[in-house]
């Protein structure tokens, strides 16, 4: 089953964005003094699986820079669409599907620069008797630790103009379902500054639809680079870094309670190793931590953790 004539286009451009995003961190780490290597980890799901296809991880761990960074690239198949990709669409429920996209988490050393997400796909389902119907997803969004205005406006502006020239609406549409969907409803908290989410989108066709979801793609490199080269050798010490390794814990509650992409690896029967690259190296928790007002810390809960227009 293929979703449509135009899937090896869809491959052939997200295998390029995955090698152009790990080849610029590569660039960073190296840095002209050699570090830390990109591990390329391919894989293959066989015949005798449920879910059949093939992907390529990527990884960077024990960086200079970043301390984790992992990048998959997946292409799969199976007979049914699980519970998390129907949940708006209970017409396919059942109906055999087709599944690829790029999905990254970057873990950066430094406590001032931010943690970032990002993630385009596309879906596509054959309800029988059916034509295959097709849609697409994504958008990218940064978790700091510690808070700058500059940085936050800088990712919006880059998210904003990636969307733009597809109408402006996408934007502030988007920039809300960010906020709605990162999102920790258990703990009433944003998980960063948010940034663009769409999913079930098929508005603009095939065709215009794929260059939306590639031109947020795109844009991922201008949107985040300039941030961790301004952040990455802020001097820091162990305060900084415990309250990162608290915060990492907020991303790690979102991610496996309540993050859709990592429930549809994982009921679908994908790669564990690949769909959890998002986990951070290192993490804590700690029972009912306060933070003291006017403190950098206390900043990141009242004027970042907060719904905000930072265009």
């Amino acid at each position: 089953m293929s979703a449509a004539p135009q899937a090896s286009a869809m491959r052939e451009y997200l295998l390029g964005l995955q090698a152009r995003i790990m080849g610029a961190l590569q660039a960073i780490e190296d840095d002209g003094e050699g570090g830390a290597q990109v591990l390329v980890d391919p894989w293959r799901k066989g015949a005798d699986e449920l879910l059949q296809g093939d992907g390529i991880t990527q990884i960077i761990e024990g960086g200079r820079v970043f301390e984790r960074a992992g990048c998959g690239f997946s292409h799969v198949r199976g007979p049914r669409l699980p519970p998390s990709a129907t949940q708006h669409r209970p017409e396919l429920a059942g109906a055999p599907f087709e599944a690829m996209g790029v999905s990254l988490v970057f873990h950066p050393r430094n406590p001032y620069v931010p943690t970032v997400h990002m993630n385009v796909r596309m879906i596509a389902a054959t309800p029988k008797g059916k034509a295959p119907v097709c849609w697409f997803g994504g958008g990218m969004d940064l978790t700091p630790y510690y808070g700058f205005e500059d940085d936050a406006k800088h990712f919006h502006r880059a998210c904003k103009a990636a969307l733009d020239p597809f109408g402006v609406d996408k934007y502030p549409r988007f920039k809300r379902w960010c906020d709605e969907y990162f999102y920790l409803k258990h703990r009433d908290e944003q998980r960063g500054v948010g940034g663009v989410f769409f999913d079930d989108f098929s508005e603009l066709g095939f065709n215009g639809s794929f260059a939306m979801m590639s031109s947020v793609g795109d844009a991922f490199l201008d949107a985040y680079l300039p941030i961790v080269d301004r952040r990455k050798n802020t001097a820091y010490g162990e305060r900084e870094r415990s309250f990162q390794l608290y915060r990492r814990g907020r991303y790690v509650e979102f991610n496996l309670v309540w993050d859709r992409g990592t429930h549809f690896g994982l009921q679908s029967g994908g790669r564990s190793e690949s769909i959890l690259l998002s986990m951070p190296p290192l993490v804590s928790w700690a029972y009912n931590r306060q933070t003291k007002k006017g403190t950098p810390e206390d900043r990141l809960y009242r004027n970042f953790l907060v719904r905000r227009d930072w265009v």
